[in-house]
């Protein structure tokens, strides 16, 4: 092997390596170190918010008053004084009698981990508990909002699609009732009415809340991805994420709209609340803590209302508790008439990102190939060759450039070594013969330029939609991970995880499917015509390895993507070249079809 390759390889390793100790590794422990600083302040402190008027909801503050015991949710669940049971084929929890909030709920189709024997996803927790969140819904009367005021309910209620509960509770001259029913997936309709039984007017505002208090436990802060509160007030999308929010307070939105919806999102999952489409509301994304802990807040308001005596008003809204599965939101969007909710744009609450042109379509063709072949790898694979078809002429022109680029690698040659010693006068020696030969250097580039927004545009849908989290294809169990495998301990044969291994252990997980990619790299470049500079070509031939390592931690789908394109874009360029009369060094050792034999020979005449 050249000396010069050699050292290349050793220098990249060393760079990966210092970049794990010297730059990842420090900021794994700073992050670690922020962590722990963070909840040793949380045990002495407890969370102070601040109330002023309905706008900032008492229900928001209130309910987290008693956070210094900072709980376990096992503990904060035996403590309430009273709960209602959530029990359907989907979720599974209760609702806090303290506040009517629904602060305890789990996904049951959903688990943590590829195993079904981990634990299902938890969704909602106490507000007694380090990483609170709930949803609740209530009256506001000034600045009352019975956040903890103790609800009512008949002995033995238990919420079920089939059996909606009611919850009653009075303060003072005013008697209030909720209805809550829950559908077979993820959906609670709410129906509260007030009734004024004093006297005097009293002026009365509808609210609902979701809050998150603390930034979760396994949030990433990935670039690429949207996580915290959301919401589309009227018609009009707003997103603050949690780290903008709690850097800095006044990044919170208030906006008045009709309709829509808003709440609080993390990677998979999302709790939102809903209110009436033709409601007006005042609409809230903010940061509502005083300390260096976060109390997230997405919640809305109804424009006051006067309830004269004897009078009640009847409101209804709704919570959602549940995964960003894209039929499921856009189920809830369709019309009452066609079954659903009309909720507008609750699709939205998947960060399609600023591609949604190439994002949405490229998601519509995985999930309908998915759902009719039944795995999603073969989505994948159908998905790509539908790409190349389109792709198809304006790949082919540019591999026509590359071919005759590479039919004119002795005519270069020669002149880099008559003007070796006039670089201004080679450059343009080599212009002229471009131009005599009809052909723009560049154009080659055309068909990787054509792939790249599709590339990031696949692997921003794969990051950001649920559909294909724990789904298998081969031996991968969850395209939506890296691949399992790691050559490091021959692909699971040894009994040991290198991926475990300090410092150098995230460079480890080279899998099958990565080295099947960098394989067909390898192949594809030696197709491609060589860099004039002897410097540039040695590293295009150590490419194919630096990109075994770069696509190592992606998703295991969009590894495959890759590797099924270029496995295709080399037999499609091989063919150009044959049809051009190149001669293609590795493409001798292989025997073309009879039938394509038969074409390139009479292309090449």
């Amino acid at each position: 092997m050249d000396r010069n390759l050699i050292m290349a390889i050793v220098l990249s390793m060393g760079v990966l390596f210092a970049w794990d100790f010297l730059v990842l590794g420090p900021q794994r422990e700073a992050q670690e170190a922020e962590r722990r600083a963070a909840q040793a302040e949380q045990a002495e402190q407890t969370v102070q918010t601040e109330s002023s008027g309905v706008d900032t909801s008492d229900a928001l503050t209130g309910a987290l008053s008693d956070q210094a015991e900072n709980i376990s949710i096992d503990e904060a669940l035996a403590k309430s004084p009273g709960r209602v049971p959530i029990r359907t084929g989907t979720v599974e929890g209760s609702i806090n009698l303290r506040g009517a909030r629904v602060d305890d709920l789990k996904l049951l189709q959903y688990h943590e981990e590829v195993d079904q024997r981990s634990p299902v996803i938890r969704l909602l927790n106490p507000a007694e508990t380090e990483h609170a969140h709930y949803i609740q819904q209530g009256w506001a009367v000034g600045n009352d909002t019975g956040a903890q005021a103790f609800w009512e309910a008949p002995a033995g209620a238990v919420l079920t699609p089939s059996t909606p509960i009611t919850l009653t509770r009075v303060e003072g001259d005013l008697a209030f009732e909720k209805t809550i029913s829950i559908d077979d997936k993820y959906m609670f309709t709410v129906t509260q009415t007030v009734t004024n039984s004093g006297a005097g007017d009293r002026l009365v505002r509808a609210y609902a809340d979701v809050t998150q208090r603390n930034i979760p436990e396994d949030f990433r802060n990935f670039m690429i991805l949207h996580e915290g509160p959301l919401g589309v007030i009227g018609t009009k999308l707003y997103e603050r994420k949690y780290k903008k929010l709690a850097k800095n307070k006044n990044k919170a939105v208030e906006e008045e709209g009709v309709g829509g919806w808003i709440g609080i999102t993390n990677k998979n999952w999302l709790a939102a609340v809903v209110p009436a489409q033709d409601q007006e509301i005042e609409a809230h994304l903010t940061n509502n803590s005083k300390t260096s802990i976060p109390v997230f807040k997405a919640f809305y308001v109804t424009p006051a209302e006067t309830l004269a005596p004897g009078q009640s008003l009847t409101k209804t809204s709704y919570m959602f508790g549940g995964p960003k599965d894209v039929d499921l939101l856009q189920s809830y969007e369709a019309q009452p008439d066609d079954g659903g909710l009309g909720v507008y744009d609750f699709d939205k609450a998947v960060d399609w990102g600023h591609l949604f042109f190439l994002t949405r379509p490229i998601f519509y063709t995985l999930d309908f190939f998915g759902d009719l072949t039944g795995n999603y790898g073969i989505a994948i694979l159908i998905l790509t060759l539908i790409i190349k078809l389109i792709l198809f002429p304006l790949a082919n022109k540019g591999y026509e450039s590359m071919s005759k680029m590479k039919k004119l690698q002795p005519e270069i040659k020669k002149l880099q070594e008559r003007y070796s010693d006039d670089k201004m006068k080679m450059q343009q020696e080599m212009m002229a013969l471009y131009k005599k030969e009809k052909m723009n250097p560049m154009a080659g580039c055309f068909p990787i330029l054509l792939q790249m927004p599709i590339f990031y545009a696949l692997y921003k849908t794969l990051f950001v939609t649920i559909e294909l989290r724990h789904q298998p294809f081969l031996y991968i169990e969850d395209l939506s991970a890296p691949d399992p495998t790691t050559m490091f301990n021959l692909f699971g044969l040894l009994p040991y995880d290198p991926t475990a291994l300090p410092l150098i252990g995230a460079v480890l997980g080279i899998g099958i499917l990565p080295i099947m990619m960098g394989v067909a790299m390898w192949f594809q470049f030696k197709l491609n015509p060589p860099p004039a500079d002897p410097v540039q070509a040695q590293i295009f031939a150590f490419m194919p390895f630096v990109f075994v390592f770069i696509f190592a931690p992606f998703a295991a789908g969009l590894v495959l993507y890759w590797f099924w394109n270029t496995f295709l874009s080399i037999f499609q360029q091989w063919y150009i070249m044959k049809r051009n009369g190149v001669t293609v060094e590795w493409g001798e050792r292989f025997k073309l079809p009879s039938w394509l034999k038969k074409d390139a020979a009479g292309d090449a005449k």
